[in-house]
């Protein structure tokens, strides 16, 4: 062990005699292993907000939702030839949930939902707010939970009773200093009784309204039928313009049950009752065949007018993760690359280091050290060098992952494997690459050594 220790230390003297050119040499695989740990970084945050988002829109979940534009499906022809021109279809509607629910042995929940953009108003201040009409299968499909209250129960629900669950972010805006629960909250033209309060979730960069991801602490959800029968059913609008305003009534029997202001572009591009059907299937291993069965019923339902796209938001992501993964290789490959650099530029240091050296060589050999002493002190300063290298590469790898989720906005997530991944690599290129230049060194005639100049 002393012996060694001897050859440790002379290896880093060599090293500090000639700091410029180890601190070259070794940039490397600083760079190198800095880009692994942070291209690695990138990659594990792609992947988190991918397992994120597939969370956010709920596990074997089926999305269907109405095709606004569907004005030239009339004038189409079907898949079997025949006009669809003068053909009706209602377009999603309450009775297409229903039927999903009761037909399809594979589905477990359907949550059908309408949303709509409206204002909220309490104590003079006015904020625009996202009112989702909901049924209690809504929260057990997108797996959100209560901080406070209850849920909405069977009577509620049937009657449409005024009663609301809000998002954290309501309950903070609206309610600083004191306790929400069993207050009233104005949104557009009716008053909400807050029955619950969400449990504040985390929203992932990057989510998307495609994939039925919405900002859930914002929103203010009311029974499904409360939303129908007091704030707008598009099913049953008869629009009657007041001085022009935009403003219509929700007619019934003759009797005026509401009011509210819209735009006329909305009513004119969308006559679905529902704005979404989602279908949670027991196994993902059903997702594609229920699917195709939806996709049948819905067209049969539906007079066969292709008003409705259905989606499965899991199969999409986990596509976009594979997509991502493979991305993250090349880059992983192309950081890896820059190692290898490193280790050549090592080598070709530590060769030229030989040949500068070996009247010190000759020296050592004339005093006792073996050809096995010479091949362990230049071996141990390649790897010093390296792992020196390493060290820093980590530092610089750590600070450029920060700096990128600073700056961009962009997740990452350091893990430790990639850390020790890459200090392994760079240290086993130190020995790989150094070992050429120490054998080299170590077959130096003595006696020619001692003579060089």
């Amino acid at each position: 062990m002393e012996r060694y220790y001897h050859i440790l230390n002379i290896a880093i003297d060599a090293v500090l005699a000639n700091k410029f050119r180890s601190i070259l040499t070794a940039l490397g695989i600083i760079f190198g292993v800095a880009a692994v740990i942070t291209m690695m970084a990138i990659g594990n945050g792609a992947r988190q907000e991918i397992l994120d988002q597939i969370k956010m829109v709920g596990v074997n979940n089926i999305m269907i939702m109405p095709i606004l534009d569907n004005s030239a499906a009339d004038e189409e022809d079907g898949e079997d030839g025949k006009s669809l021109k003068g053909k009706y279809s209602p377009g999603l509607t309450l009775k297409d949930a229903q039927s999903i629910k009761v037909i399809i042995p594979t589905v477990v929940r359907v949550s059908p939902e309408v949303t709509y953009e409206t204002y909220i108003i309490k104590d003079g201040i006015r904020k625009k707010a996202i009112l989702n009409g909901v049924t209690p299968d809504f929260f057990k499909v997108y797996s959100l939970t209560l901080q406070a209250g209850e849920m909405f129960n069977a009577i509620q629900m049937e009657n449409g009773n005024p009663v609301c669950i809000i998002g954290p972010t309501i309950k903070t805006k609206f309610f600083p200093a004191e306790n929400a629960l069993g207050k009233y909250i104005k949104c557009g033209n009716i008053w909400l009784k807050v029955v619950g309060i969400l449990e504040s979730r985390k929203m992932a960069a990057g989510t998307s309204e495609d994939l039925g991801i919405s900002d859930y602490n914002n929103n203010i959800y009311a029974p499904l039928q409360t939303v129908l029968l007091r704030f707008r059913d598009r099913s049953v609008i008869d629009k009657r313009d007041i001085g022009g305003g935009g403003s219509s009534m929700v007619i019934r029997g003759g009797m005026v049950i509401s009011s509210f202001s819209s735009s006329s572009s909305d009513d004119e591009t969308n006559k679905n009752q529902l704005d979404k059907i989602v279908v949670q299937v027991n196994d993902s291993e059903n997702l594609n065949a229920t699917t195709t069965l939806l996709n049948k019923m819905l067209l049969r339902r539906h007079s066969e007018i292709v008003d409705f796209e259905i989606t499965v938001p899991e199969l999409l992501l986990k596509q976009e993760q594979r997509t991502k993964d493979v991305f993250n290789i090349v880059l992983g490959v192309i950081a890896s690359i820059s190692l290898i650099v490193g280790g050549i530029g090592i080598m070709n240091i530590m060769l030229a280091s030989v040949m500068e050296r070996i009247r010190e060589i000759g020296v050592r050999r004339a005093t006792g050290a073996t050809q096995r002493d010479i091949v362990a002190q230049f071996l141990t300063e390649a790897t010093l060098i390296s792992v020196t290298g390493g060290f820093i590469g980590i530092i610089l790898g750590v600070t450029f992952a920060k700096i990128i989720t600073e700056f961009t906005g962009i997740l990452t997530i350091i893990s430790l494997l990639s850390i020790l991944v890459s200090f392994g690599v760079s240290a086993a290129i130190g020995i790989l690459f150094g070992y050429m230049p120490a054998r080299k060194a170590a077959n130096q005639n003595p006696v020619e050594s001692l003579r060089h100049e």
